[in-house]
């Protein structure tokens, strides 16, 4: 399977993504071919090298003739339907700038169908994510994973004045999406960057394994403090590890060392974090400077989750600093059943495991109640529960 990772160390625009493609050996003339067929006016596609911080890149300009118009998603999408693009390309293509309109619909209050494109509906902006959706297809990716993404901080002028940043369509495009720090003051996450990411990441989190084939880099048209440029890898995973394990997200582990807190207090903080909504909660035992002992306490969370756990763990323990990383996460498919057993029916989770096989579960809880209804042990009941899902599957 081929896939890329983008390493949005420095944010995402569109001009870096094109760039950073074209560089990992996507043919320009091909993607100029497709820009073409747009019929924007006198719109080319110009690339130099460049060094950003000392480091190569690949900027690429979108050069065309002054013009005015602004335009509608339908103008957009009825440009790209005549012209000679590829059907994934265009599919790519009409899925980024739906994106697009969907942010800017909710931002304005209004419909997709009445949003009013202003700097998105530019030449450049249309050249860049429609040279994207030509030059994605052309490298043949089929899967892409992207790192946590920087927005910068500061303001930024836009068609309707100063606006903080994030612009306010990509706030709302990066929704759900993990975000990074960076004490970088400018826009370093454009509306049409977020778009691309949406609509084309399948999951967040560190590069995932693969055999490389190319790195491209992209740079962006600002300098700063450090290198503005973004990363792209492209190269073949396992597709026996793909399909073994379909399932596949990001999540945030927070972390904290402990060694002046009571038991209580662990407790009590561990019963707090599982009713938030933490995805897993779990303790160590630690040996610790001074030769105190300790608690390792290790939280799983869902992107968007981590503020909010890491307030309530500094709120209701000793701690000074919680450690926080992105990882990714791969999960076995899996459903809830309930099996007849002679104390009541049990309730169970059935996991789908690479080989086609399933495995069943029984819940401790609901084995436990079965067990202080019928005065058995638990043990009894699980292991009639397990028989039961055999019986039933033919096992």
């Amino acid at each position: 399977m081929r896939i890329a990772y983008l390493d949005c160390a420095s944010g995402i625009a569109g001009d870096m993504m094109l760039g950073a493609l074209i560089d990992a050996g996507v043919d320009l003339a091909a993607v100029q071919a497709g820009i073409d067929s747009l019929g924007l006016p006198s719109c080319s596609l110009a690339v130099q090298q460049v060094k950003k911080r000392g480091f190569r890149a690949t900027q690429l300009t979108v050069e065309h003739e002054p013009e005015h118009a602004h335009r509608h998603l339908h103008h957009i999408e009825e440009m790209i339907e005549r012209s000679t693009l590829a059907p994934r390309q265009r599919a790519l293509a009409l899925a980024i700038f739906g994106k697009l309109a969907a942010a800017e619909a909710k931002v304005h209050g209004t419909t997709i169908d009445k949003v009013h494109f202003h700097e998105v509906g530019a030449v450049d902006s249309i050249a860049d994510i429609v040279g994207t959706a030509i030059a994605w297809d052309l490298a043949g990716i089929e899967r892409a994973v992207c790192s946590p993404i920087p927005t910068g901080h500061g303001f930024v002028m836009i068609a309707h004045g100063r606006c903080s940043i994030p612009a306010p369509a990509t706030a709302e495009l990066l929704t759900g999406i993990p975000l990074a720090p960076h004490d970088a003051e400018g826009e370093l996450t454009t509306p049409t960057g977020a778009a691309i990411a949406a609509a084309l990441v399948d999951d967040y989190g560190p590069l995932p394994a693969m055999t490389i084939n190319a790195i491209g880099y992209g740079a962006g048209q600002k300098d700063f403090d450090h290198p503005n440029l973004l990363r792209l890898v492209i190269g073949e995973g396992d597709d026996a590890w793909t399909a073994a394990s379909p399932n596949s997200d990001a999540i945030v582990v927070l972390e904290t060392n402990i060694d002046d807190g009571t038991g209580e207090m662990i407790g009590r903080c561990v019963e707090l974090l599982w009713s938030a909504g933490a995805l897993d909660v779990a303790t160590a035992p630690l040996h610790m400077k001074h030769n105190r002992p300790g608690v390792l306490l290790i939280v799983q969370c869902r992107p968007g989750d981590d503020q909010c756990l890491s307030e309530l763990i500094f709120r209701e323990t000793s701690t000074l600093g919680v450690r926080r990383q992105v990882m990714h996460r791969l999960t076995l498919p899996r459903r809830t059943v309930t099996v007849p057993t002679p104390w009541g029916d049990v309730a169970g989770v059935v996991a789908t495991l690479p080989d086609g096989s399933e495995r069943f579960s029984p819940e401790y809880r609901s084995c436990v109640a079965a067990s202080d209804l019928h005065a058995v042990t638990w043990r009894q009941v699980d292991a009639a529960s397990r028989q039961a899902f055999l019986n039933a599957s033919g096992g």
